[in-house]
């Protein structure tokens, strides 16, 4: 797949086995300089991913922020384009997630996940269109992540459930929008996917409804995301595409 040479923002990459992670090592792989974003991740593990990223001889920079702030889509783009350039590649991984349903939803709890889930999606990928159309660049990426909202309910997350799914629907808008500048908009849900948060007794529950046989991997998600961003897939755009190994919601 054709990626290099091109400079890639991918927000939400806190810990080494989530699909930031994934996703950086892989398009790296393919000659494509990383910034990452973290949050509240150690210190160390931060620096020690970035010189991973950059042993693979590509740039790699970095910064911690706090995606509830509103105006830190313009702090993202301006520190990665003043640290190695413009990117063209745009994955909006990052997000927010606490269980609560209709007896404990409140709107502080419906606040904070609009704040990272959408509003901060949605600046970013716009404020990402802005810049490439002003630099008269081509070929832009934005990749964003969502949770198979349309495929069945997600039983006590309301919020992140609704402001997830408002993700799907503004993929197909900006995708039409900015497609006469060059840009493609897509998105990738990667199913239930093993990234730490599940214990060994849900792992048996979700294994059987696998049809291929296993849980998702972060770097299932990676391969998709990595080829949406390379110049094969400049065809695609406007889609929301259901990468979850057969696995069945009944």
């Amino acid at each position: 797949m054709t990626i290099t040479k091109q400079i890639a923002a991918v927000t939400g990459v806190s810990h080494e086995n989530g699909i930031g992670a994934a996703t950086c090592k892989k398009l790296a792989e393919q000659g494509c300089s990383i910034f990452f974003t973290h949050y509240q991740s150690e210190e160390d593990w931060a620096h020690a991913f970035q010189e991973e990223i950059r042993n693979k001889g590509v740039s790699c920079e970095s910064m911690e922020v706090d995606l509830s702030e509103v105006y830190a889509y313009k702090n993202i783009l301006n520190t990665v384009t003043s640290s190695i350039g413009i990117p063209s590649i745009l994955v909006n991984n990052a997000a927010h997630s606490t269980r609560d349903g209709y007896r404990k939803l409140t709107p502080e709890i419906i606040d904070k996940h609009y704040q990272v889930n959408m509003r901060q999606t949605m600046m970013l990928s716009v404020e990402f269109a802005r810049q490439l159309e002003e630099a008269e660049k081509k070929d832009g990426r934005i990749i964003h992540l969502t949770s198979g909202q349309a495929q069945g309910p997600m039983i006590e997350e309301l919020a992140y459930g609704a402001t997830k799914g408002a993700i799907s629907a503004f993929t197909l808008t900006l995708s039409a929008e900015v497609a006469p500048i060059g840009i493609t908009v897509n998105a990738v849900n990667p199913g239930p996917t093993d990234t730490g948060w599940m214990n060994e007794k849900l792992k048996k529950k979700l294994e059987s409804k696998f049809l291929s046989g296993r849980i998702g991997q972060p770097m299932d998600a990676a391969k998709l995301i990595a080829f949406l961003a390379s110049e094969e897939a400049a065809w695609i755009t406007g889609q929301v595409i259901n990468s979850e190994g057969g696995f069945l919601r009944e």
